[in-house]
């Protein structure tokens, strides 16, 4: 399987990161139940020139740990992209795998853990351990001025490595939090399957989000 480089190369933990025992654990596992997978720290994925960035919560156990590319290979990945696609935020086509062809105009994606949790759930000492990553390389984004969190981790991430309080920033789908410094952060419900099939994010919900991003673009 190819597996498509970051953008972003000198802010990436090392491919075998030993600072979560957990998650060094079960990627453990997974290499030998698994060896032609990623298994290893998913890096970012996109335009490191773009205005938009999305912070996401971790890689999924068959799409990005298997992949090495966020989103890529599992069903949060095909909202997303058709969603980015609808906005012209992409090239190529999504085909679920990295050499797919696909890139991103404008737009690119960091995690707020870079590993795989055990029933994609880091624990909190896991978020914080993982968040410098996230931080450096929000610092390399000087063009990033809209940011979309997906799901509550992600944003408790993106609002303190952006300066944010979270007491005043309160997360729910759709919310605007503008920064110390003036750019903006958008929370969205993650695009997972639970939440797509028990129907608390829509397709309509999703792309009610980037339609507000594109809006705020030029304006931040």
């Amino acid at each position: 399987m190819d597996f498509a480089p970051s953008p972003l190369p000198a802010t990436e933990p090392p491919h075998d990161c030993p600072r979560c025992p957990r998650l060094v654990a079960f990627r453990e596992e997974l290499r030998i139940e698994h060896p032609d997978w990623w298994n290893a720290p998913v890096p970012a994925f996109g335009d490191p020139g773009g205005w938009l960035c999305i912070v996401g919560l971790a890689p999924g156990k068959h799409g990005a740990n298997r992949t090495g590319r966020p989103f890529t290979g599992d069903f949060a990945g095909d909202l997303l992209f058709a969603t980015l696609a609808k906005f012209g935020l992409t090239s190529g086509t999504y085909q679920g795998a990295p050499g797919d062809g696909l890139a991103l105009d404008g737009a690119i994606i960091c995690n707020s853990v870079k590993c795989l949790p055990p029933q994609n759930k880091p624990t909190p000492e896991e978020t914080r351990t993982c968040r410098p990553f996230l931080a450096e390389q929000v610092a390399v984004l000087p063009q990033a001025r809209v940011f979309v969190a997906l799901g509550q981790i992600a944003h408790q991430s993106a609002v303190k490595v952006l300066g944010g309080r979270l007491p005043k920033c309160r997360f729910g789908h759709l919310a605007e939090h503008r920064m110390p410094d003036g750019r903006v952060l958008i929370d969205s419900y993650h695009c997972s399957r639970y939440n797509q099939n028990t129907g608390r994010l829509t397709a309509e919900m999703f792309e009610a989000v980037f339609a507000r991003a594109l809006a705020l673009r030029g304006a931040v």
